[in-house]
Parts: structure tokens; sequence; C-alpha cells
């Protein structure tokens, strides 16, 4: 089971909307996925169309993490009627531990060492995924400590603009101070530049500027700006099941970096990088 803690340290970036790609291509690949909203504003949950009937949210569950069973409060996305609706005889399989405001009270920056470790406790129980995504607040408290201490890798979100480059250089300096102090089992999945606009020339000289700074770490293919994405999130929709040529490519584009994000090649630091 491979899990990846997707993080920005600067919010508005999109950070949700490539967790939701690459669980949308997952779905659409066939590989049983799990996505753990660790954002209390829980818009992942939102976007996967998620209907629960009693479970308990993930920030409960951290609370008890020691006796929460997270096997047994996992929601099935709404996307996967849809999805295995469309395609044949491939399983389908797409499961959300639910965000809610609750899990705040974790998301501090004095959490104890000892709790940081809630999250990867919880996940040691579960069964019958290879991949989990879990989709970090925008900081670098708790929440994400924990998420961290959890994952193999980090998939870091960045848009081509001066402060997302610039705080996309200080998520990379702490997940480095992170490794060496707390998990030196954690890699780098890489940087994805997401919302870029083919036509704006400030956007072009960003990415020239990602290239330099983060060499092969910055994945391709950038994604770019979706006019039709703020309607797909509304309709909790998967983006490989939505009408359309726009849509369509931009599957296209996800499927590609889950590729690249779950390459065995690329679990690797940046201080190891060639």
């Amino acid at each position: 089971m491979q899990v990846v803690s997707i993080s920005s340290l600067k919010g508005g970036v999109g950070k949700t909307s490539v967790t939701l790609g690459l669980a949308s291509a997952a779905l659409a690949a066939g590989i049983p996925t799990l996505v753990v909203d660790l954002d209390p504003h829980a818009d992942a949950t939102t976007g996967l169309g998620v209907r629960p009937l009693g479970q308990i949210d993930i920030g409960r569950l951290l609370k008890n993490a020691r006796r929460g069973d997270l096997a047994a409060n996992l929601v099935p996305s709404g996307w996967v009627a849809t999805a295995s609706g469309s395609a044949g005889t491939v399983s389908r399989r797409l499961d959300v531990a639910m965000g809610s405001a609750y899990s705040g009270i974790y998301d501090r920056p004095d959490l104890a060492r000892r709790d940081q470790r809630r999250l990867s406790t919880l996940l040691s129980r579960v069964q019958g995924y290879s991949l989990v995504l879990i989709d970090c607040p925008p900081s670098l408290n708790g929440l994400t400590r924990m998420a961290w201490t959890a994952s193999h890798k980090v998939l870091l979100v960045a848009e081509p603009a001066l402060f997302s480059v610039a705080g996309t250089e200080r998520t990379m300096r702490a997940l480095d101070l992170f490794r060496r102090e707390f998990a030196p089992h954690l890699h780098t999945a890489g940087i994805v530049a997401n919302r870029v606009r083919r036509t704006s020339t400030e956007h072009a000289f960003r990415l020239d500027e990602m290239r330099q700074l983060f060499g092969d770490l910055l994945l391709s293919p950038a994604i770019p700006e979706q006019p039709d994405w703020q309607q797909i999130q509304g309709a909790a929709h998967s983006v490989h099941h939505w009408p359309g040529e726009g849509a369509q490519q931009a599957a296209g584009h996800f499927d590609e970096l889950l590729r690249g994000v779950t390459d065995s090649g690329r679990m690797r630091s940046r201080t190891g990088r060639r």
C-alpha cells in the first residue's frame, strides 16, 4: 500500500483539485484507492460525492486512534457507480475517510511527537488498497505532520506565481527538516505545477524559474487551467466521466501525473536527485 500526501503550505493553489484528479485517474485505472481528507474544510469529501450513513469522521477517529476502526468507517465515493457503469469488468474501489472541522483540534504547531503517529496507527489496520491519497491542510501544523509521518511520499502542489513558488521552496526546506528529524523513510514524489495558463507570459516565466529551482522534481505534465473544473467539482463528479474535450484532456494529464507519482524511480529525496 503506497501512501502519498498532497501538500502545500500556501492555500489556494488547487491542492484538493489535484487530489481529486489523482483519485479520478486511480478509479479509472481500477486501482483500489483510499482518500483520507485531513483538511478541516473537508472539500475533498464533498467533491468525492460522499453520502455518509453514520460513519465516524477522521477527526474523531484520530482522537481514539489506538482503538479506532478506520476500515469500518470508510464511505464509498459517489463516483464509483458512474465509473462502474461505463467500463466493462474493471474492478472499481474508491473509498473516503471523511473530513470534518473536528480534525482541526490537531492542527496546531505544538503537537506532541507521539500524536504524530495517530494516522499511521489508524492506517496500519486497513487492508485492500494499493494507494492512499491524503489531502493535507495548507499548513505545517499537526495534521500535515501526521500525514507526512504516515506517508511514503509527499507530492507538492504549486501555481506558477511568485508567492506560490516561494512557498514551495519553503515547503521543500520544511520537508527536508521533517525527514531528518522524524521520517527518514519519506520521499518527495515531486512538484506539480497547477492551473497553468499557456497564454500567460508570467506563467511561462515562473515555470522556467521552477525548472531551474527544482530540476527533475518538477513533474510533467503541468496541469493547465480547466474552465470546467468548478462545475465538475460542484457536481461532485469524476473528471474522467465528465463530457467534453477539455475534461478528457485534463483526465489524460492526471493519468500521466498518477503514473509519475507512483513510479518507484521517483522515490528519492530532493538532495538525492540527479
